[in-house]
């Protein structure tokens, strides 16, 4: 085992939990990383204005996560600590296809992350597109990965960050209701889409794998902290979450196990107008974690927890929930086992490492 990272002091029994999870799918334990007040994103939400923005300084955006990271190295949770390229999100892979990419500061989070208006809106043919990536977005992108592990090196890590492939790409060139459309009138063209998708997200994944390493092994992410068994990406079914589960197994289980049989697995996140999908989406083969997202209008995941436990088996899975919430139920000795609770809003740092005290002692 290497020297624990600088903001990771314990870091050798944090991996050794999340294997734990991970590898051999435990059900008796629970795990949890809690988020306090923090003085970096107060700092941040003062210098940068909520909304559209420019593209930022990489190196700017290197010394937010230095800053925001180092603010957790006392806290003993189940945390790995990483940053996230939220630069590199729709825009990356749309900028890549020569799309018009557009960039957003989010002051509550920290994040600036992008997008880009459809690039082809009238449903024109894929000669359109790049025969080539974009010369100048695979250089903002291998520039930007090589500021941040620059500046993590020997104190936190750098995550995986979402893939765009499949319909979500589709999205991208067409737009959401053009590409539902598309399904029934031009089916062949979102098989080729579908097709030229593959190919750019590997060839995105494949450089980040080329220039960020893995951690003992695995792969760091913000969603589920560390990943045993090599180059792990992370999915999205969020174009289903509006279909039918017969959609999804016509249009999106083969592009996922396609990927992530590409790379060694991946994970996946469900928003909560996505849970009709839950069945289906944990037959996936090669997944390896399930993060269940929250949204207006639907039960909070952390309220119905042991139904989507009886649903899903013994994927792991990760959800959010509010500190009071979580602290409770652990009092009460009601926490589903086999899950990383993403606890927010901890009142301090002690209250959170006494938590953790109960956390890590906890048997289901």
């Amino acid at each position: 085992m290497p020297a624990p990272l600088r903001y990771c002091p314990d870091m050798e029994e944090v991996l050794k939990r999340l294997r734990l999870l991970y590898e051999q799918r435990a059900q008796d334990i629970v795990l949890a990383v809690m988020s306090l007040p923090s003085a970096a994103l107060r700092e941040f939400a003062t210098q940068h204005p909520a909304g559209f923005c420019e593209y930022p300084d990489p190196a700017e955006r290197a010394r937010f996560w230095d800053a925001y990271l180092a603010e957790h190295t006392p806290l003993h949770d189940d945390a790995i600590p990483s940053a996230y390229l939220s630069e590199m999100d729709q825009g990356l892979y749309g900028g890549l296809a020569g799309g018009d990419a557009r960039f957003l500061c989010d002051t509550g989070t920290g994040w600036i992350s992008s997008m880009v208006a459809p690039i082809l809106p009238h449903a024109q043919d894929l000669e359109r597109l790049p025969g080539k990536p974009d010369a100048l977005w695979m250089k903002r992108y291998e520039r930007q990965m090589e500021v941040f592990v620059r500046a993590a090196e020997g104190k936190f890590t750098v995550s995986h960050f979402i893939l765009i492939d499949a319909l979500n790409f589709a999205f991208e060139l067409f737009g959401a209701t053009r590409t539902y459309e598309l399904l029934l009138e031009r089916p062949e063209l979102i098989a080729q889409v579908i097709d030229y998708a593959f190919e750019l997200n590997v060839a995105v994944q494949d450089a980040f794998f080329r220039q960020v390493p893995l951690l003992e092994g695995g792969t760091c992410s913000t969603m589920a902290q560390w990943l045993p068994g090599g180059r792990i990406v992370s999915e999205s079914v969020d174009p289903f979450h509006m279909t039918s589960v017969a959609y999804f197994e016509r249009w999106g289980r083969e592009p996922v196990e396609r990927i992530l049989g590409r790379f060694d697995g991946g994970v996946l996140h469900i928003h909560g107008n996505g849970r009709h999908l839950l069945e289906a989406v944990s037959t996936i083969r090669g997944l390896k974690a399930l993060y269940l997202g929250d949204d207006k209008g639907f039960p909070l995941a952390f309220e119905v927890l042991a139904e989507i436990k009886r649903r899903v088996g013994d994927l792991p899975l990760v959800v959010t929930v509010e500190y009071d919430r979580f602290r409770e139920a652990l009092r009460r000795h009601r926490l589903c086992g086999g899950v990383l609770y993403m606890v927010k809003e901890a009142p301090s740092m002690d209250e959170a490492n006494h938590s953790m005290d109960l956390v890590r002692a906890y048997r289901v």
